[in-house]
């Protein structure tokens, strides 16, 4: 028995494990709002063409609405026979209307389609990774706010460096994020091209009219070439690329989330909401969340790697090979859409050790180059010798085991007799983040300026840069 969607080319119909390898129903049924409003934009079309007539166009557009809402509900019955969810749609809607259903695909290819189908699911998976980038970044905004006199260490190689404000630490992510959406913006408008008319490869000889299809799909344009509107998985590629940097991101963060809950660091505290405990150690709290966002990265970077990997050596136009550019792509936009909900929540309700952040950043010397820049700024003294003299100073402090802000004017002009009892000033480690007032810097107001200008573009609201009230937790409580 010849297979109903190929015709009368087959005489029998394909070997199990054919059907097997081919069906793609089990991941493309999530296509078919896609399908469906591109299939209603096109009947609408060969209408308006004089292809269609008005009767079947409207008996096409009813009975497809009539199948999505089977879908919605939950009544609709998917075929692995039928192959993929353009020609389960199909035969339901021939099922539903009868002969008139067989008109809908004048004029286009399930090439075409599919590659409309897949630009328009691209497209409101980006809006949906937007709106959460932003909601992520608002929270880490928030949470700058309420942390901008929070000091803690700044890290190189993992090493205590020089003190910084937590609120500006979070900034640094708001703004990694604010790339990321930026580059989800791009690949957005490099997609926004429609597919519908190229038909298999070539084109169509009926006299469609591509720019309404695009036009009603929301689309800026119709894609020029046929060749390539049906071939190209650019739009895929550069979001997965996008998506992947965008998971690395989350995974540092979420690695600092680790680290900084460990009971070593004890910077933080994540809420019960997203711990979890030990099936055989009682005091264990487990930041499960932070390290399975940590892990999506593998998801998404393989996804895309996939897909490189089936494009890299395939002929104009379409192959079967491209069927494996979905099931890829649904989970790692999945995966990304996940970690930026999760890491939301973390940031939203976790608990700053404000103590213990400020202990850690006075530990290790870190106000060392407030010394050497202090002997350059005031005492004229060139950087190298700075340095050199510094390093004299805190080898001392090591010695006699204590800070920095310990040592006597006595203790530093023995080192050096330019210094004087203004060096007191440039000392501990709130006088070194206030210090940093440079642009981009870590001193709390800039933090706050810069928190206000975020959230100002992130809510469309103007607001001024102010103090907030930091969350009840450890600390020191409200400023």
């Amino acid at each position: 028995m010849s297979n109903r969607m190929w015709g009368g080319r087959f005489s029998s119909g394909p070997d199990a494990i054919m059907e097997e390898i081919n069906a793609s129903i089990g991941f493309d049924h999530r296509l078919y709002r896609q399908d469906i409003a591109g299939s209603i934009a096109h009947a609408r079309m060969l209408a308006a063409t004089g292809i269609l007539t008005a009767q079947d166009r409207d008996a096409i557009v009813a009975g497809l609405e009539a199948v999505r809402a089977e879908i919605e509900h939950g009544t609709f019955t998917f075929s692995r026979a039928l192959e993929d969810i353009h020609m389960n749609v199909e035969s339901r809607l021939k099922e539903l209307i009868g002969d008139a259903a067989g008109r809908l695909h004048t004029a286009r290819s399930r090439n075409d389609q599919v590659a409309t189908d897949f630009r328009l699911y691209v497209r409101d998976a980006i809006d949906t990774l937007d709106a959460q980038i932003k909601a992520l970044q608002l929270a880490l905004v928030t949470r700058a706010e309420a942390e901008a006199d929070t000091i803690m260490p700044g890290f190189t190689h993992l090493q205590s460096a020089q003190p910084v404000s937590l609120g500006h630490h979070l900034m640094a992510y708001v703004e990694m994020l604010g790339r990321d959406a930026g580059r989800l913006k791009d690949a957005r408008a490099r997609l926004n091209e429609s597919p519908l008319g190229a038909a298999a490869l070539a084109g169509t000889s009926f006299p469609v009219d591509r720019h309404m299809t695009a036009a009603e799909l929301g689309f800026d344009r119709p894609a020029a070439n046929s060749l390539d509107a049906v071939s190209d998985r650019d739009f895929v590629l550069e979001t997965l690329a996008a998506a992947a940097i965008c998971a690395v991101h989350l995974s540092r963060f979420a690695e600092e989330l680790v680290i900084w809950s460990s009971a070593q660091f004890g910077f933080i505290r994540l809420s019960d909401k997203f711990s979890t405990g030990s099936s055989i150690m009682p005091q264990k709290r487990n930041p499960d969340a932070a390290e399975l966002v940590r892990a999506k990265i593998g998801r998404i970077l393989g996804a895309l790697a996939s897909l490189l990997v089936v494009m890299k050596g395939l002929p104009l136009a379409y192959s079967k090979d491209m069927q494996e550019d979905k099931e890829v792509a649904f989970d790692a936009l999945d995966a990304l859409s996940l970690s930026l909900a999760a890491m939301t929540g973390m940031v939203g309700d976790l608990t700053v050790n404000r103590e213990r952040m400020r202990e850690a950043a006075s530990a290790g010397f870190s106000t060392a180059t407030d010394v050497a820049d202090w002997l350059v700024r005031v005492a004229d003294v060139p950087f190298r010798e700075a340095h050199h003299i510094t390093g004299r100073v805190v080898a001392l402090a090591e010695q006699r085991g204590i800070g920095l802000e310990s040592l006597t004017i006595e203790d530093f002009k023995a080192i050096d007799a330019r210094i004087d009892s203004r060096i007191h000033a440039v000392l501990g480690v709130e006088n070194s983040v206030r210090s940093r007032t440079s642009y981009g810097g870590t001193a709390p107001d800039n933090v706050r300026a810069q928190a206000a200008l975020w959230r100002e573009a992130l809510t469309g609201k103007k607001a001024e840069p102010r103090k907030v009230a930091r969350p009840s937790g450890h600390g020191d409580g409200l400023e």
